[in-house]
């Protein structure tokens, strides 16, 4: 099919060809060869008048024409994709369609155990991809590459639709034969003892991290890991801190050697967030997903 004499199956060669800035793996994703990938960046250059992609040294990069085309051309196909996925009715009972949910290692946890069970009791066949959360998740959301951001407000982009889920205080976790246990925790306390921290893998800094930072407030960070769920079988045997959300603490504690303590300081409760494209507001199948992402965070807070 063209349109203004473009031939729109080359639309997504072209999209592939802007996001990974290689003829060779745009084919691969494409499921194409080499040489059909070159005829097919031939006949955008010739159309769109202008090189697209540039050798430059050992790599290819885009021309500013081609930068500034790649949004638009990736928000055309996600405005398309979204039309076609969308359907009169839904029914997840006879639907094998798959959502795809960016999330952390602390939603996986708490929150989706309750999502499929309640999904399952429904007879739903649908299926889920539980993809890691990046350091702009927002970004894979507004590419079509996701369907569902579940984060931090804070990590929500303000050009979609979102609703609040849950919340979650902070708590301290402690091993129950530890030096901090069975009394309440001090400020000096949680300053001059050993913390154990999440870090992100983009080494970005956790939600509770930027509110203590912001606070002027500094742990002596003794152990670090990537997943906020193994938290608190790192304190256990010690006399470390973790700062850890309610909702892990209480889980974790009930099969560890664990005691939970209130925070000698206020941070603000973590607002966790359900986010989803603009363009898919009024998918039913969408609508679903949220309504059943909606009535797990309520099973889950009870």
């Amino acid at each position: 099919m063209r349109f203004k004499r473009l031939d729109l199956n080359l639309l997504v060669a072209l999209d592939h060809l802007l996001e990974l800035k290689s003829v060779s793996g745009a084919a691969d994703r494409m499921h194409m060869s080499q040489s059909a990938m070159s005829n097919a960046l031939s006949r955008l250059r010739e159309y769109f008048g202008d090189p697209l992609l540039v050798q430059v040294g050992r790599r290819m990069e885009l021309t500013p024409r081609a930068e500034a085309m790649r949004d638009q051309v990736r928000d055309i196909l996600v405005r398309i994709e979204a039309t076609v996925e969308s359907e009169p009715q839904f029914r997840p009972e006879a639907s094998d369609r798959v959502f795809g949910l960016l999330m952390s290692d602390y939603t996986m946890t708490v929150l989706m155990p309750h999502v499929l069970s309640l999904a399952h009791a429904a007879g739903s066949r649908v299926r889920f991809n539980f993809l890691a959360q990046t350091d702009q998740p927002y970004v894979l959301l507004e590419r079509g590459e996701a369907d569902f951001l579940v984060a931090p407000r804070q990590l929500c982009s303000p050009d979609h639709p979102s609703e609040t889920l849950f919340e979650d205080d902070y708590v301290c976790l402690v091993w129950s034969q530890g030096a901090f246990a069975g009394r309440p925790l001090s400020m000096d306390d949680y300053c001059r003892a050993g913390h154990v921290v999440m870090v992100p893998p983009n080494r970005a800094q956790s939600m509770e991290a930027r509110s203590l930072a912001q606070m002027g407030i500094e742990r002596r960070v003794e152990v670090t890991t990537f997943s906020f769920s193994a938290l608190p079988q790192l304190v256990v045997g010690t006399d470390r801190i973790a700062t850890v959300h309610g909702l892990i603490a209480r889980q974790a504690a009930r099969i560890l050697p664990l005691e939970i303590l209130p925070m000698p300081l206020h941070l603000e409760p973590l607002q966790q967030t359900l986010q989803w494209h603009a363009y898919r507001d009024h998918d039913p199948g969408i609508q679903w997903v949220r309504r059943l992402l909606r009535d797990a965070a309520a099973a889950m807070m009870h």
